[in-house]
């Protein structure tokens, strides 16, 4: 669960422990990367599939609050939740993949897995106001994290899975960050930005340090 981190060893301890956001890099990618229509992004109503979109934005926000580091403050889990909304809602499922290397057969993209996250959402919801009689939106932030530890306590693991696979919306919040460029550049200290457009002349130079950090 995230904490409330400073710079230095707490960035690194959470590297470590979220280790491996590799993982869901090349399925979010970034808005800034190269201007590539991925297939996550094409309509799925051009199948004629009428979907539900969008999330309960109150209780959505509170779990980004819980789960997402408390030293980016609170405009920029608002900013990382919006991209989160915006890329589920965009999402669509089982379009075939884009073709990689290591296999010739063609591959599909899971199910939309945002129903079950909003029904999480008003699970958690429902599980706050039974233990402690309030809303989970309205509790304290300790007490968010107690009723989404008592949630997640079967999840097993040493990484963050993709936020595509993410069982639990909690979950997918935090991969969906954690894939992030801004998330790698904090866990390195330096302006690495994967997953966005470099030029080949880059590839040689040091990253620059983050703003405020020497290299």
């Amino acid at each position: 669960m995230a904490t409330s981190e400073p710079r230095g060893t707490a960035r690194r301890d959470f590297l470590k422990a979220a280790g491996v956001l590799a993982v869901g890099t090349a399925t979010v990618g970034s808005a800034a990367a190269c201007d590539v229509k991925e297939p996550t992004q094409t309509a799925a109503d051009d199948q004629g599939l009428e979907r539900v979109r969008g999330f309960d934005r109150t209780m959505l926000d509170a779990v980004a609050a819980a789960v997402l580091p408390e030293s980016l403050g609170a405009p920029a889990i608002r900013a990382v939740t919006d991209r989160f909304v915006a890329w589920a809602d965009g999402y669509d499922p089982v379009a075939e993949e884009m073709h990689g290397y290591g296999y010739a057969d063609i591959r599909y993209l899971p199910a939309d897995p945002a129903p079950a996250w909003r029904a999480q959402l008003q699970a958690l919801d429902v599980l706050a106001q039974k233990t402690t009689r309030q809303s989970f939106a309205r509790l304290p932030l300790d007490a968010q994290r107690a009723v989404l530890s008592a949630t997640l306590r079967t999840e097993r693991g040493d990484r963050l899975p993709s936020p595509l696979g993410a069982r639990h919306v909690a979950l997918a919040v935090l991969a969906f960050w954690g894939s992030s460029p801004e998330a790698w550049n904090l866990a390195l200290g330096a302006q690495v930005s994967p997953a966005t457009c470099r030029t080949l002349g880059d590839a040689v130079k040091r990253p620059l340090p983050l703003a405020g950090e020497r290299a």
